[in-house]
Formats: C-alpha cells, structure tokens, sequence
C-alpha cells in the first residue's frame, strides 16, 4: 500500500485540532514556517495541507494577514420544482420571498453576441448566429448568493419589447413570463447540475474562497414546440446552499 502524501497527513492533524477546539472561530493559526517546525516538515508541506482545509471550508486564507478558522456557515435549501415557474414574475424574487428574503439582482446585457460553440449547440443554432447574453449577480438582502449567465437567440426576440431581458415592459419578469407576452408558451426546462470548485472572478463574487464547491446548473427552456429559446449557466455556492429537485408524480386517472 503506498504512504499517505505527508501534506494529507498533516491537513488531517490541523483538522481534528481545529474540530478540537484548539483555535476558536476567527483565531489565526500559527504561519507555515512555524507548523512546518512543529510538523518536522517543510513549508511547502504545510502550505499544500492549509490550502486543503481552505478548499473544505475548515480554514480561510487573508491576504497579508495569515490563515484563519473559518466560521460555519448555515447552509439553506434552494427548491427547483414546476412551482416557481408559475408563480409569474421572477422566480428567484419568488424563492427568496419565501424564505423571508429580499431577492435582487444586477445585470448586464449585451446584444449581438455570436454563439460560441456550446452555446450554439443546446440553443439549436450555428455558431456564430447572434444572441442577447445577459449576465447576472442575484442577491439576498444584499448578499450575493447566485450568479448566472444567459443567452436567447435574436432569431427570437430581435424587433420585440423584450429583446433586453432587464428593459423594457417586462424587464425583470423572468423568461417564462417574458416569452408569453410575444405569443411563445413556454413548457418545458431541462436542468443539467454538475459539481465545480470557485474560480478567482467566482469567489470574489459570491464572497466564498477558491476553490470552495459550487454547483453549475445547466439549464434550458424549451417552447411548446421543442425549440429551445434560452440557455443559461447558473452558479451556485454549494457552502451556502443545497438544492433539491421537486419532482411532481401524475395521478392516474380514476
């Protein structure tokens, strides 16, 4: 059997220290160079184990301060279901407002964006074909705790109102809602969620630590007619929030 890496061994010690009590919640550790004395290792050893305990939420790092025990988070619960498309309006107000939560966003749209690849792939197009992106930072009393990025082919809704998903009659209703007001239903989202660890931009952002987990939520809505009419990249902190699938069962008929 090959040896534990010694890093692994040591990020275990620190691990157990800090579950132990040693450094309260806020307390800096002692730097590298002296966990690295106290290990019998080098500094680079104790380096890779901090930034482990980073990555896991245990620790969190401070430019030019030191490294520190980082407090515990509550972790909510975050719902995707058929009911928050039809509640009209915005879903993520909608959610928010039901856990006693202001929800807000910024945004930023650009219009007569050529597709990039994978875009133009789960949208039906041929790359290059031009869209709206749209990108968002969605907020709870204030605290950023979402971001995404969303694209609609101008094949859509080039010369509507709602061309802009933030101007106009409709700004801020959502897509359901918007996509209704130019006579298109609507009826189908295909939610596609994979794990990622936060990148510089992202942490900054959602004011976590990189490498933190986070969950991407691929998702796409489809009109009565199968063709897809928005395609969004969705970035959740998986420390703050967990989410769950509400999956409605048909009754058979009686």
């Amino acid at each position: 059997m090959p040896r534990e890496a010694p890093y692994l061994h040591v990020a275990d010690d620190l691990r157990h220290r800090v579950r132990n009590g040693e450094w309260a919640v806020g307390e800096c550790l002692p730097s590298r160079a002296q966990l690295a004395e106290e290990y019998g290792v080098g500094r680079n050893v104790t380096q890779r184990a901090m930034e482990r305990l980073i990555i896991e939420g245990v620790l969190e790092g401070r430019a030019g301060s030191g490294t520190y025990v980082r407090a515990p988070r509550e972790r909510l619960r975050m719902v995707r279901s058929r009911h928050r498309e039809r509640r009209g309006g915005s879903p993520f107000r909608a959610d928010m407002k039901e856990q006693g939560r202001r929800g807000t966003w910024e945004s930023h749209s650009q219009a007569r964006v050529p597709a990039p690849e994978h875009i133009a792939q789960r949208l039906a197009l041929a790359p290059g074909d031009p869209c709206v992106v749209t990108r968002y930072e969605f907020l709870a009393d204030g605290h950023s705790v979402q971001l995404s990025e969303s694209w609609e082919p101008m094949a859509v809704t080039d010369g509507t109102p709602i061309v802009l998903p933030e101007m106009g009659p409709l700004a801020g209703q959502g897509v359901v809602e918007r996509m209704r007001s130019i006579d298109i239903t609507v009826d189908t989202a295909v939610e596609v969620p994979r794990p990622g660890r936060a990148t510089q931009e992202e942490a900054n952002l959602l004011g976590i630590s990189i490498g933190d987990l986070l969950t991407r939520i691929e998702r796409t809505y489809y009109d009565s007619d199968g063709r897809p009419v928005e395609t969004a990249n969705i970035t959740v902190p998986d420390v703050r929030w967990e989410i769950a699938y509400e999956i409605p069962i048909e009754q058979p008929e009686a």
